[in-house]
């Protein structure tokens, strides 16, 4: 049963009704309204509030992100992974003379998939017209919109460091500088190209028109990015993998994804009576941050495009081998976990939802901000920086080489019970995601909380090096608590740190949306 009290300070009330649409940016979920209302489905709903977000919220996505999505068809689940791979010309010889992997410019540019993603899913299980998925974009991209406080705070901090590239600042600076809260921005440009996608159903892209625009202006900039890497670019249809918990089927996209974590996490919690432990306890917030540490430690050493890796995935979620994590944390001390397993020799997220019963988890990404800080000349394109989430570690499953799929932090989740839907959620974040997944998880099934409950709670966050950051609004007693069991903590959060959740949950006849105060976005319904 959902409780319907509002336990935290908040400025936002759950949602409820018969169609929904939860995102990061209002315009965009009012453009998957718009299309639920024209009768259209979750998934064209889905689809252009994706295209609008690409226009309204540059600072998390573009025409060149990847994207990932589950559907629910109304009776079972879906999965396609949109992630591009890595120039052909790519090795770790490439590399050489690299400390690690760059973070900008053409050598963090791979394959941009999102574009693919859309198309594909239209085309599945759409009911409108592809075109018309790309009139809300279109018109805000030629008439412009007033952007919004908290991705013009985004946008401003991102122009200081991608200032240097020609191509952004032209685009995304107009006025030699990023535009504040409320002002308008437009790009003929973007618009052009939304309607080219939209025509040629996104094969100008990989192949055609743009896609020569693309790899001449890598060409000309030393890049390795080809004609033939985009040619050969197909979004991967994949069976979700999942794990029980509560009661609950938890699905994920499987690996290079990084949703493993989340169901490694979750499985190692199966083994404890969480919804004992009071909510927002140190003992609470202890066992979810060990649980998540473990799943980290796995899912770095090992995780990488499925082809490179040296496990089976499936054995991070061996009944057997989660039980014996769950042995190793203790409660009243922090650790510093290792693999358990020996190997051998930012972002947007949304959800859709509609009367018939069909449901959309979809995530897309530039990866950090704007991405790799590249905008491909004349196109309104900036393309991701996906290619750092390689290594350069020798023997890794995820050293860098060419046709070949990186690491992603980009994860959509589902839950469902006995065949039937339950929630469609997702949190933005990068390292985030996986933990703040397993945070709305517990908060839902647990301890029952309302998706906007779940959302307005502080957060906490395991770094990659096993710092515990407590979000403003975590009781001091609980800080001291863990601080005594050895937990490095920080309260130091930036307000992006804790990422963004967007949840619907389905209730009978209709469903319950909530949407994150961390961003500007909304749910909407009717």
């Amino acid at each position: 049963m959902m409780d319907d009290k509002m336990p935290y300070d908040s400025r936002r009330m759950p949602v409820i009704a018969e169609h929904m649409v939860a995102t990061s940016q209002p315009l965009a979920a009012q453009a998957g309204l718009k299309m639920l209302q024209d009768g259209g489905n979750a998934v064209d709903a889905a689809l252009a509030a994706a295209i609008t977000l690409t226009v309204v919220e540059p600072t998390g996505c573009g025409l060149g992100s990847d994207a990932f999505a589950l559907v629910w068809d109304g009776n079972r689940i879906h999965g396609i992974n949109g992630s591009g791979k890595s120039p052909a010309a790519w090795s770790a010889d490439y590399f050489s003379g690299h400390e690690q992997m760059p973070q900008r410019g053409w050598d963090s540019v791979t394959v941009p998939g999102a574009v693919s993603v859309w198309a594909a899913l239209s085309e599945s299980f759409g009911s409108l017209d592809f075109e018309q998925l790309f009139v809300p974009a279109i018109y805000y991209a030629t008439n412009g919109y007033p952007v919004a406080p908290i991705i013009a705070a985004r946008w401003r901090e991102m122009a200081a460091e991608l200032g240097e590239f020609k191509g952004f600042r032209e685009l995304f600076m107009p006025g030699s500088r990023a535009p504040r809260a409320g002002e308008m921005f437009a790009s003929l440009e973007m618009a052009e190209t939304l309607d080219e996608i939209r025509r040629t159903r996104g094969e100008s892209l990989y192949r055609g028109r743009l896609a020569e625009v693309i790899a001449a202006a890598a060409k000309q900039d030393g890049g390795a990015l080809s004609l033939e890497d985009l040619a050969a670019h197909e979004p991967l249809w994949v069976k979700p993998v999942s794990c029980r918990y509560r009661g609950c089927d938890v699905y994920q996209i499987p690996p290079n994804g990084q949703g493993l974590a989340v169901l490694q996490g979750l499985g190692i919690l199966d083994r404890y009576d969480l919804a004992a432990l009071p909510v927002d306890s140190a003992d609470s917030i202890h066992l979810q941050a060990e649980a998540m540490k473990c799943a980290y430690a796995d899912v770095f050493a090992h995780l990488a495009d499925p082809e490179s890796m040296s496990i089976d995935y499936g054995d991070l979620l061996d009944p057997g081998y989660l039980q014996t994590r769950a042995r190793q944390i203790r409660m009243d001390r922090a650790s510093r976990p290792l693999s358990g397993i020996r190997a051998e020799p930012g972002t947007v997220y949304l959800s859709t939802a509609d009367s018939s019963g069909m449901m959309v988890s979809f995530i897309q990404s530039n990866y950090m901000g704007f991405g790799s800080g590249i905008v491909v000349p004349g196109t309104g394109i900036s393309l991701q920086n996906r290619g750092c989430g390689f290594t350069l570690e020798p023997g890794h499953p995820n050293r860098v080489e060419g046709g070949k799929r990186p690491f992603h932090t980009i994860i959509p989740g589902f839950l469902s019970r006995d065949d039937g839907a339950v929630l469609s959620f997702g949190v933005m974040g990068a390292h985030m995601q996986a933990q703040g997944q397993v945070q709305m998880i517990t908060r839902v099934l647990d301890y029952h909380q309302n998706p906007q409950a779940a959302s307005d709670a502080p957060r906490w966050h395991v770094s990659p090096d096993g710092e515990l950051a407590l979000e403003r609004g975590t009781a001091e007693s609980v800080l001291a608590e863990l601080v005594e069991r050895g937990h490095r903590v920080t309260t130091d959060d930036p307000q992006h740190l804790f990422g963004g959740a967007q949840l619907i949950l389905k209730t009978g006849d209709h469903y319950v949306g909530g949407s994150d105060h961390r961003k500007d976005g909304m749910a909407a319904g009717f």
